[in-house]
């Protein structure tokens, strides 16, 4: 098949592993299936042999393969998917017709709602598709409609008779005391019923099926304005609180106004007196005067949620990002969410939800945010959240109201979330001690920033810098932090907030410092000192692109803390001033320190001398117990390392465990370097590659 798994991934079974690639091959059509006489027996299929041994299946591009997996000669095989896949992967999607989109929402229902699917992962997606992304995230999120003239599902039937709230959902269903997840919920619906209204346009107008994108959706919606035809909206339901007052740009409808909505568009004008949208390029936003006129009366209400979310989206353009501002907080903080003027969610079922989303490199527009902030203040069910390079911008702070709402819930489970993005409004240390605050459960927080914000004090509705609520002076309350990971941008970091974040993680056990520059040693050392006093069940301990070279004493009080059981310095310079004097200290700390099991020095240009010098950690007068050294990048030549080999030999040391010797200048003699290999591998786990040092100094040279 011409696969290579990649070198990251663990493989345990091959047989498995094979199956599954074969399976994903046969799907896309890469695998011609009629050259092969066994395969094109007709009492076999492939895609059912090797179904049952798939775990993970990447769906890409055109959403290939969903069609394929939903139709009726395949309804085995999608049985069987559903039991025995566990994550769902979208790579590189592209714009996709409304057909496409219709396979797909069965195929997220069968999968997720109905299946064992407890993760999905989207990558690379430069330009979401709104229409796309918000159908993805609601179905993961548990939330499902059919759409218009798709099929019934079976399960559903089957399931529904009799079928009472879990007791997981039960804590998520509609209260009328629980506003917070009122406002997700009704949000959640609202873009399901636009969905569908979408659909049903234009099905009913007998065109081809065309690709849905942001701007021929909003110039249809503008140079259509209302439909006169249209029956006047039903009063408020019981979901709403008495006396609310609807603002004229956003409806209220009802769940039943929703529920026919496929029914009432079926029965506007014929499709021959229809205008079609004409086809425009996508990257370019159609001008915001439809806002304009929503705000001035209520003859131009928006027609569903899409007119809304556009209107916001052009009018952030010319600089009105205030008033959805207002309104994403106002929702999320509990305020009366019918000011969204969302319909509810009766209409909708709620079925079983993923436990892992992960969205890497996929562009978060305002609508995406918003929805994702919704779904997110009441997705109990979400363990774990990765989202990587989204672009979230002033958008950081609705994902913060988000998490807060989300962990006021009863049976919230999310303990690890990972954050990382080019730019963020607020500081990373100010960005940490919000999110500590408004997760106090959670376990695992690897949060990075690329770049210093160019907004010091961004705009936030309603405020001249950072909501009171998400920045502030007070203490963080004790966390249950185990694992925290921080990459710094460039430019000194206060140590104080670090210290702050730190003394509040007292279950802290690996913490992981990148990129970190502090305005003097003594900061360093103040944040040494408090994991010292703090941090008493820290175990790991790693610091990489930090330039340590005048912290030479504040890492002999690292390498002399008792607690620690690895240490990673990684390219940190360690060794660039006074080594002689230096080394000789390193070990010493090191030969008193019977705790240490692990020491990590990539990148620190340590040389034969060093390594050398290092040998003496394993000498009969050491009480160390070191048993995984790394060593690589160090500028290490042949002959230190036979040296250092036979010093081992000497002492008559037995098998310490692993050593690393990625990246060394061992090329200059192969042989001798064969030879102190061969003679380390009595003593250790010797890892090593061939690498080409002169190559790698050429390509140095040429990029000076």
């Amino acid at each position: 098949m011409k696969t290579r798994p990649s070198s990251l991934e663990s493989v345990t079974c091959w047989r498995a592993k094979f199956m599954e690639a074969f399976f994903s091959h046969v799907l896309r059509g890469t695998i011609d299936v009629s050259s092969d006489r066994r395969l094109c027996d007709q009492r076999f299929s492939p895609l059912l042999h090797s179904s049952r041994h798939v775990r993970q299946l990447t769906i890409c591009n055109m959403l290939q393969g969903a069609t394929e997996l939903v139709a009726e000669p395949n309804r085995r095989v999608l049985e069987t998917l559903a039991s025995s896949l566990h994550t769902l992967k979208f790579r590189h999607l592209l714009f996709s017709d409304v057909a496409a989109q219709q396979s797909l929402r069965q195929l997220l229902h069968q999968l997720i709602h109905h299946g064992a699917v407890s993760q999905v992962s989207l990558y690379s997606w430069p330009v979401p598709e709104s229409a796309l992304f918000i159908l993805i995230l609601t179905m993961s999120a548990g939330f499902w409609q059919p759409g218009p003239g798709g099929p019934p599902c079976r399960l559903c039937g089957e399931a529904s008779r009799g079928r009472a709230p879990s007791r997981d959902e039960g804590s998520l269903l509609l209260g009328s005391r629980r506003p917070r997840r009122d406002a997700a919920e009704r949000c959640a619906a609202a873009l399901m019923a636009s969905r569908r209204k979408s659909e049903a346009k234009q099905t009913a107008r007998g065109a081809p099926a065309a690709r849905v994108t942001r701007r021929s959706t909003q110039e249809s919606l503008t140079a259509g304005g209302t439909d006169p035809k249209r029956e006047p909206l039903p009063p408020a339901t019981s979901h709403e609180a008495p006396g609310t007052k609807r603002p004229p740009s956003a409806p209220a409808t009802t769940s039943s106004a929703s529920a026919s909505s496929s029914t009432s568009s079926s029965k506007r004008a014929p499709a021959s007196s229809a205008p079609q949208p004409k086809p425009l390029k996508r990257f370019k936003r159609a001008a915001g005067k439809k806002g304009a006129r929503t705000r001035q009366g209520s003859g131009a209400e928006s027609e569903d949620l899409y007119d809304f979310v556009f209107i916001v989206a052009g009018e952030k353009e010319d600089g009105e990002e205030m008033e959805i501002g207002e309104v994403a907080c106002g929702a999320l903080d509990g305020s009366d969410p019918s000011c969204l003027g969302l319909p509810a969610l009766e209409a909708s079922q709620r079925f079983r939800s993923i436990s892992t989303l992960e969205l890497f490199t996929v562009p978060l527009s305002t609508e995406a945010a918003l929805t994702l902030c919704h779904l997110l203040s009441s997705w109990v069910s979400l363990e774990s959240l990765t989202l990587s390079y989204n672009g979230l911008g002033s958008n950081i702070f609705r994902l913060l109201d988000s998490l807060r709402a989300l962990s006021s819930q009863a049976g919230c489970r999310l303990r690890a979330l990972h954050l990382s993005d080019l730019f963020s409004p607020l500081p990373i240390l100010e960005l940490t001690r919000a999110i500590v605050r408004a997760l106090p459960l959670l376990r695992v927080l690897s949060i990075r920033v690329d770049h210093p914000s160019q907004r010091d004090n961004p705009a936030v509705p309603g405020n001249a810098g950072p909501p009171s609520h998400i920045i502030g002076d007070e203490e963080i309350p004790e966390n249950c932090l185990e694992q925290l990971e921080m990459g710094f941008p460039r430019g000194a970091q206060p140590a104080p907030l670090l210290c702050s974040v730190l003394k509040a993680s007292g279950s802290l056990q690996q913490l992981s410092l990148d990129s970190a520059t502090f305005a003097s040693p003594q900061d360093f050392g103040l944040v040494l000192q408090t994991l010292k006093e703090y941090n008493l069940a820290l175990k790991r301990l790693s610091f990489h692109d930090m330039n340590l070279a005048d912290c030479q004493s504040e890492v002999l009080f690292l390498l002399q803390n008792l607690t620690l059981q690895e240490i990673t310095f990684s390219f940190c310079r360690l060794f660039e001033k006074r080594p002689a004097q230096f080394l000789p200290e390193m070990v010493a700390a090191m030969k008193g320190n019977s705790t240490l099991k692990g020491l990590r020095l990539p990148g620190n240009r340590l040389g034969n001398a060093g390594l050398l010098a290092l040998a003496d950690v394993f000498s009969e007068d050491s009480s160390s117990s070191l048993c995984q050294l790394d060593i690589s990048s160090n500028c290490i030549k042949p002959d230190g390392l036979l040296e250092f080999a036979k010093r081992l030999e000497r002492w008559g040391r037995g098998a310490f465990g692993h050593l690393r010797l990625f990246q060394n200048w061992l090329d200059q003699d192969a042989v001798t370097a064969r030879e102190a290999i061969r003679r380390l591998r009595a003593t250790c786990h010797v890892v090593s590659d061939s690498w080409d040092s002169s190559q790698a100094f050429a390509d140095y040279v040429s990029t000076m």
